[in-house]
């Protein structure tokens, strides 16, 4: 994936006060995302504010395209239609037609004209907890990383070691001396979470968040929390980018979104990437010394990870009728803390769908519910069970990270499913014993035969647990 940028004009003018930033600044959009008459587009064009972008260039040989929002260059991704404006048959992409349609015909602007001054705050950080000492090392070297500027920097961190934490040092840093700073995540329901905690720690500075359906959109936030999707509509645009969950799906499987959050960074701008189950790459780079680490290996609390126990079950019958497995019920009724929610995983929608209605029967007088990716009361159940208000909820691996729930037991139904590969199963037993008030809670894998991702992941929590230990 190609990730020269010279393609976009440098912006060289100021503005004094935060409150005159052009809407548009740091952002490569369509006409149709701008709220601006004709006139006034005609106007900031003329004023070189503006600047016209082609969306989709063709190689020397007219044969080969690359989109320059999303930067595919693979030939089975375009398409040609014809276009209603120009009564023409022009190119389109199809990579990122989630985003709005780029043609052939169509232009992206780009601002060229003033550029933010944000309003410097002397303590924009009113987070008043305390950091472990291994947080407080990985927060100092984040605060380094992110002061430096052109940077990259792993922050390796076990699930529960709380990374959002040790972001605040250095982000009240950066936005002390007026810099800008985006947090991406893979996935909306993180950005649902963290929406709550930044307002708390940074109240007093301007905070968007973005995604798909999101009410509310601050234009030209200091601080803002976004889907990695989203990051297709900036450019040169932030000081301080912080990839979360960068080993997650969509972010590792999807070329463009790399593309767009290396473009959405200013060319001296420092780039955080955080993980607690990094892919072989950022491994394989991390012990070649080519991308400096920091290593946090235990929780905030101090107590372990819960180990995964592995259960070998008979699955097919019981899943084809379209009910859990006895050994999930033997389980559920000896369970050490009966007290604790139930996080109950399962490898497809259609599982998900075919078994609440007998966990439902069996359970009458438990409250519980179902969630996946394509649910429309997604964010209200999740929000239900992280309130206590929900007993047990049955998910996909919509749930395996970014999320905290209180005190909850987790089981993964058919733990051998490709789905659930070594990173999946680390994450979602990251899941149990996140607070200092309950922090153990069981993990148990329900299987047909082991798999080389269920056994790695047990071998890599008890790695963690003993690097833990000395610390």
């Amino acid at each position: 994936m190609a990730t020269d940028f010279s393609f976009l004009p440098s912006p060289t003018l100021t503005v004094e006060k935060s409150t005159d930033i052009p809407p548009f600044v740091g952002k490569l959009l369509l006409r149709e995302e701008m709220d601006l008459s004709d006139e006034a587009l005609a106007s900031l064009l003329k004023q070189n504010h503006l600047r016209k972008i082609s969306a989709i260039t063709p190689s020397f040989n007219g044969k080969h395209y690359q989109c320059r929002r999303c930067g595919n260059k693979q030939n089975y991704h375009f398409a040609t239609i014809p276009c209603a404006r120009c009564q023409k048959a022009h190119v389109y992409c199809r990579n990122c037609i989630e985003m709005g349609r780029v043609m052939m015909c169509t232009p992206l602007y780009y601002w060229t004209g003033p550029q933010p001054i944000f309003t410097q705050q002397n303590k924009p950080c009113k987070w008043m907890g305390e950091l472990t000492p291994a947080q407080q090392n990985a927060a100092n070297k984040i605060e380094q990383a992110m002061e430096k500027g052109k940077e990259k920097l792993l922050v390796w961190a076990v699930c529960g070691a709380g990374k959002t934490e040790m972001l605040f040092q250095g982000i009240a840093t950066v936005i002390r001396q007026g810099k800008r700073v985006c947090l991406a995540t893979p996935r909306a329901d993180v950005v649902r979470e963290l929406i709550p905690r930044f307002k708390q720690a940074f109240p007093e500075t301007t905070l968007a968040w973005l995604y798909g359906g999101a009410e509310v959109k601050v234009e030209n936030a200091q601080l803002i929390l976004a889907t990695t999707h989203q990051l297709l509509r900036f450019a040169h645009a932030f000081d301080v980018v912080i990839i979360d969950e960068v080993d997650a799906f969509p972010f590792h499987a999807e070329a463009s979104l790399p593309y767009a959050a290396s473009r959405a960074t200013k060319p001296d701008a420092t780039t955080i990437y955080l993980t607690a189950t990094p892919r072989q790459d950022l491994k394989k780079r991390s012990n070649q010394k080519k991308l400096t680490t920091v290593f946090v290996p235990i929780r905030f609390h101090g107590y372990p990870l819960p180990e995964p126990q592995l259960r070998l079950t008979t699955l097919k019958n019981s899943l084809t009728a379209k009910q859990l497995p006895r050994a999930f019920w033997n389980w559920f009724a000896r369970r050490i803390r009966a007290t604790r929610q139930v996080l109950l995983f399962v490898p497809t929608i259609q599982l998900a769908t075919d078994l609440l209605p007998s966990l439902t029967t069996q359970l009458p007088d438990k409250k519980l519910t179902a969630v996946h990716a394509s649910d429309p009361d997604r964010e209200e159940k999740v929000n239900l069970f992280r309130q206590q208000e929900l007993d047990i909820i049955l998910t996909t691996t919509i749930l395996e990270r970014g999320v905290t729930f209180p005190s909850v037991d987790v089981a993964v139904i058919d733990a051998g499913h490709e789905v659930f590969d070594e990173a999946a199963l680390v994450q979602i037993a990251g899941r149990a014993g996140r607070s200092p008030i309950d922090p153990t809670g069981e993990v148990i894998f329900f299987h047909d035969g082991k798999t080389n991702a269920m056994l790695r992941a047990g071998q890599e929590i008890n790695q963690m647990n003993k690097k833990g230990r000395r610390c």
